[in-house]
């Protein structure tokens, strides 16, 4: 017989608050223009964008994060010391070690919470939601700030015709807490790591130490380029259309439910067409709510689906209670995709 004592946790977890930071500076397409030989028609029919966020100097990865964490707080209704544990993800922390969301937890005001980044690209919200959701039913921790931040924009080569008007910057937060019903659902998650090659990083940061110039990409005018993400689109679009829809899908039949019982659908905000896609393949109904957030805040990674809840809660788009798909799906490649009931 174990001498171990069993853990005891809540029996449920839910999402208690959201909030979410976009920066200052509004991008429109005709910026993205003046570096690539593009349209403003093309990049709003290929993808849907027509401005991003760009961070500034001060709009740092760690200041975002609290920003927008310190909204979800507030709007859960609990105190900074309440959390047990910060989950942050991101590729845009550009420091090996330490953590990024240490940083965040001791700026927040946190006693000492358990703090880690994870690198699930823009799967990454759905991978730290559900983390947060099994600390809280095991017992390590009763409320989890699980935060997804990007700054793109550092990571975006402007003379890429397929990938420069793609990105954004921003943080998105939410509070997992304690639930006495299921609000939220079984993750389906996964990886295809066979494909790992159709979005990545165009150099590796060791490169940079081989001190010879000439294995570096560089720009028009000689300069080395700084890593940026690359992608092979048509590859990406294919495999996010016809496979993350079975994933979604997945996750309805998982949580019991059938698209009828959705109010809201939010998916990784990519690219428009995409989520017409996925609409169309999951033949949702139409009283469905739909986040479009990317049409002026840009693919911004694991930032994306927090950002778009926050935005559908604060227009009155969706509201608290609404039962919402939501789907990840990005770098690695990665996915996860789980049914929770709005805060």
């Amino acid at each position: 017989m174990s001498k171990i004592k069993p853990s005891k946790g809540a029996p449920y977890a839910r999402i208690l608050g959201v909030g979410g930071y976009r920066p200052t500076r509004v991008v429109p397409n005709e910026v993205i223009l003046e570096k690539i030989d593009s349209s403003d028609e093309w990049i709003r029919s290929r993808s849907g964008i027509s401005t991003r966020h760009w961070a500034n100097d001060e709009e740092t990865v760690a200041m975002m994060s609290v920003d927008a964490s310190g909204k979800a707080i507030a709007d859960a209704g609990i105190r900074p010391e309440q959390i047990g544990a910060v989950v942050v993800s991101t590729v845009s922390h550009f420091a090996q070690t330490p953590a990024i969301a240490t940083e965040i937890a001791d700026k927040l005001g946190t006693q000492k919470a358990a703090a880690f980044d994870i690198s699930a690209g823009c799967a990454g919200f759905g991978y730290g939601l559900t983390l947060a959701k099994g600390m809280i039913v095991e017992g390590s921790a009763e409320y989890v700030l699980v935060i997804g931040v990007e700054r793109l924009s550092d990571l975006t080569d402007l003379e890429d015709r397929a990938t420069a008007f793609l990105f954004g910057d921003g943080a998105g937060a939410v509070v997992v807490g304690p639930s006495d019903e299921p609000a939220i659902g079984p993750t389906v998650w996964g990886s295809e790591g066979d494909k790992a090659g159709t979005i990545k990083q165009t150099v590796p940061w060791d490169q940079f130490r081989i001190g010879d110039v000439s294995q570096l990409p560089l720009d028009s005018e000689g300069n080395v380029k700084f890593p940026a993400i690359t992608q092979e689109g048509q590859a990406v679009f294919r495999w996010a259309v016809f496979e993350m829809a079975k994933v979604a899908q997945q996750a309805l039949d998982a949580a019991g439910i059938s698209p009828d019982d959705l109010d809201v659908f939010i998916p990784h905000q990519a690219n428009e067409r995409i989520i017409d896609s996925m609409v169309k393949t999951l033949k949702l109904p139409e009283h469905v709510t739909v986040a479009r957030d990317v049409r002026t805040t840009g693919n911004t990674s694991a930032a994306s689906i927090p950002l778009a809840m926050e935005r559908l809660l604060a227009t009155g788009e969706a509201k608290s209670g609404d039962t919402a798909l939501v789907i990840g799906f990005g770098a690695g490649l990665v996915y996860a995709a789980t049914v929770v009931t709005l805060p």
